[in-house]
């Protein structure tokens, strides 16, 4: 069984909409995987509180059909049903020409029947010309109801089902704008990780939702998709022969679940480890993922001994792959959006200052020197998201030349040392995992484990 939630825009209550299904199923006794289209980490972790399950992303540019259909298939075994939520509204993609990358792309790839998401908070009768327009724009998919959100009396919601009865499209849920609103800041809504208050709150939402959702009639349509007749690849995991420290805390937390997989697949044993709270753990190799170290980079400076270790170990050869948050981290410093400088790790002669402007792109780059991750002369595809600028760029060695998308002034990757910075968040391929597992290999043959 499965599903998923589309919307109209973004903004109009995916993932309050979708948290509150998976809760109605749990409830039910439904074992409930989650699923978030697009580049997205912060969704995904307001679906594994309510599901205590790790939810997957499911980005057709980053991951290729074949891979989006194997991350489906095998994150999928032992679940009850699928809930896939969408991103953006329905048709939004990576350009205008087609759907490339979109909800309706993943639709028609896992053939998978779509709920849609509707904002009622500035319309009445006019919602039902907005569903018939969506119903109607894409004969191949199938629309098999709608959600109205934010409604505001019992009139307005007469209004909007009278409409909408218009059209004769089943209407699954009417949720009123009374609901508790999950947190949000200037990268989307704020991560379940940082704070028990995100995850209560989350559950909240969740709990009011599903009690305005007809869930029963929701499993009856997620029953009807029709099977996938793809079949599921083994995954081999070989016995550990490094330990990669990943970086896991408050600030750093934006990782895909398939990119830790792959790297244990391939004989990577994963020390999850805090730059604010801890000591560099003894290990081959680190990863220093995403995250908001801007939101908590007083408490980051505070750690003088990991920050020290860290540049040490680059020195030192160890094998460092560091994506946007983590290549903040490994600048000099970090000025936050109300002008305040803290002090960072050092490795890379830059600085990092937040800004107003949001860089958000799908990217597409040309390997122009060896690295840790990819030989010279690879085309890598990824994505970037951030609200920082890098200052005081001088002659570093790249790793990429960027076809598409900004990254730092049209190139990206920094490489030092054996270290590997770049704003670019990468979803990792089993060659990719594996030429940097190997290389904490070598580095751990050559010159032992850092202390």
């Amino acid at each position: 069984m499965r599903v998923i939630i589309a919307g109209v825009t973004s903004g109009v209550g995916k993932t309050s909409i979708t948290i509150g299904l998976m809760h109605g199923l749990m409830k039910k006794g439904y074992k409930v995987q989650g699923f978030k289209v697009g580049p997205d980490y912060i969704d995904p972790s307001y679906h594994s509180v309510i599901t205590d399950r790790e939810s997957r992303n499911l980005d057709a540019w980053l991951m290729g059909n074949n891979g989006v259909i194997d991350s489906f298939m095998n994150a999928s075994r032992g679940a009850d049903i699928s809930v896939i939520e969408g991103v953006m509204g329905l048709f939004d993609g990576i350009s205008g020409k087609n759907d490339m990358a979109s909800t309706a792309h993943i639709a028609r790839l896992l053939k998978t029947p779509v709920i849609l998401v509707l904002d009622a908070s500035k319309v009445a009768r006019s919602i039902a010309a907005i569903a018939y327009g969506f119903i109607k724009f894409d004969p191949r998919l199938h629309i098999a109801g709608v959600i109205i959100n934010n409604i505001a009396s019992n009139k307005h919601a007469t209004y909007c089902l009278d409409a909408l009865s218009k059209i004769n499209v089943p209407v699954l849920g009417v949720v009123s704008r009374d609901v508790i609103k999950l947190d949000e800041r200037h990268l989307g809504l704020i991560p379940t990780s940082e704070d028990k208050i995100r995850v209560e709150n989350a559950r909240r939402v969740a709990e009011k939702v599903a009690e305005q959702l007809k869930i029963r009639k929701i499993l009856e349509i997620a029953s009807n998709a029709p099977e996938l007749n793809y079949k599921i690849k083994s995954k081999k995991e070989i016995r550990a022969k490094v330990k990669i420290g990943l970086a896991m805390d408050n600030s750093f937390n934006f990782y895909y679940a398939d990119n830790i997989e792959r790297l244990k697949r391939n004989g990577a044993e994963i020390i999850p480890f805090s730059p604010i709270h801890d000591t560099l753990p003894s290990v081959d190799g680190l990863y220093i993922g995403g995250g908001f170290p801007e939101i908590l980079a007083e408490e980051l400076a505070k750690n003088n001994l990991i920050m020290k270790a860290i540049k040490d170990a680059s020195y030192s050869n160890m094998p460092i792959y560091a994506e946007c948050g983590g290549l903040m981290y490994l600048s000099k410093s970090i000025t936050d959006f109300n002008s305040r400088k803290y002090k960072m790790v050092g490795l890379l002669d830059l600085e990092t200052v937040m800004s107003k402007h949001l860089t958000l792109n799908y990217t597409y780059a040309n390997t122009i020197n060896d690295s840790i991750i990819l030989a010279k002369g690879a085309r890598i595809k990824g994505h970037e998201f951030h609200h920082s600028v890098i200052e005081g760029i001088r002659e570093e060695r790249f790793a990429y030349q960027l076809k598409r998308g900004r990254g730092i002034n049209g190139r990206d990757g920094i490489i030092i040392n054996n270290t590997l910075a770049g704003y670019m968040h990468i979803y990792f391929n089993d060659k990719i995992a594996k030429r940097f597992v190997d290389a904490c290999s070598n580095n751990y043959k050559g010159n032992g484990r850092m202390l």
